[in-house]
């Protein structure tokens, strides 16, 4: 099962998460402690934000094995930013291919994905007639999760709405009703389980869903707090005071350190939204 992390707040060297902690993203690509396959060798892929060049998220995507790869690392080393996605990949839907890693890009968004939509393969054509010949043409891979990110920029492109964490929230509600709408019509039965994160840089939604209640969701937590620190092989994330805000948030499909007072359980079926203040708000997927 894919592994990934999303930050926002505080600008951080992406070293200080992708390598540094215990149980850091690219240690969970050779060894998963919370996926039934430990291994995520099929390539992998960043986003990050610099705002003081552009709204525009950078890309760098690689085929490689995360654990293998001399850019990443010294990549990881010089890139500072105050938003950041980082997902490692574990081919199921669509082959090993850079079109196929995560994170997906559309204008300011980045999108990425963990789990199955079940039946995909019985819905994708159905999919791809919601949508316009604009993001019908901007699909480049084969993967589930690119079509699920197609469905979302069409349906808020359709609505109208800017992008911020309510109307993300909104949005991706929709798009998860619709998929199962197309499955109950095409006669899918498989569970579809989505752990999926958007932003746009300055405001962020998260979702943990399976369509099977009795199906136990992928795991997804987060971690809040005023900064994030590194020392000697350890990382924390330093809890806000009262009179203090919020300066980082961390969603993650696997906790990076054994410190679980740290970390907050995304209950499934919800939706987290982050906000530009990073205060968060949770909902239930009704």
């Amino acid at each position: 099962m894919c592994r990934f992390i999303a930050y926002m707040g505080n600008p951080l060297i992406l070293d200080e998460v992708l390598f540094k902690p215990a149980n850091s993203l690219v240690k969970q690509s050779t060894n998963a402690l919370e996926s039934t396959e430990p291994l995520n060798g099929d390539g992998f892929g960043l986003g990050w934000y610099a705002q003081e060049i552009d709204s525009t998220p950078a890309l760098f995507k690689s085929v490689q094995p995360a654990w293998n790869d001399f850019n990443l690392k010294n990549l990881a080393e010089k890139i500072r930013s105050t938003c950041f996605f980082a997902h490692i990949r574990r081919a199921s839907k669509g082959g090993v291919s850079q079109f196929n890693c995560h994170p997906f890009r559309y204008n300011q968004m980045l999108f990425m994905h963990n789990g199955d939509i079940g039946n995909f393969d019985k819905i994708k054509r159905h999919m791809r007639h919601e949508l316009s010949d604009e993001i019908y043409s901007w699909i480049n891979g084969q993967t589930d999760s690119e079509h699920l990110f197609a469905l979302f920029i069409e349906y808020l492109l359709q609505s109208k709405l800017h992008f911020n964490a309510d109307h993300a929230a909104t949005i991706m509600l929709k798009t998860l009703h619709n998929v199962e709408q197309l499955k109950k019509k095409y006669k899918g039965d498989q569970t579809t389980k989505i752990n999926a994160i958007i932003t746009d840089g300055k405001n962020m939604t998260a979702c943990r869903y399976t369509s099977n209640p009795d199906d136990k969701a992928n795991s997804l937590y987060y971690a809040l707090g005023s900064h994030y620190e590194y020392h000697d092989g350890h990382c924390h994330i330093i809890p806000t005071k009262d009179e203090e805000q919020n300066g980082v948030i961390l969603i993650v499909s696997e906790r990076l350190n054994t410190y679980k007072a740290e970390w907050q359980e995304v209950p499934a079926n919800h939706i987290l939204k982050i906000y530009d203040d990073l205060s968060i708000t949770e909902v239930p997927i009704k």
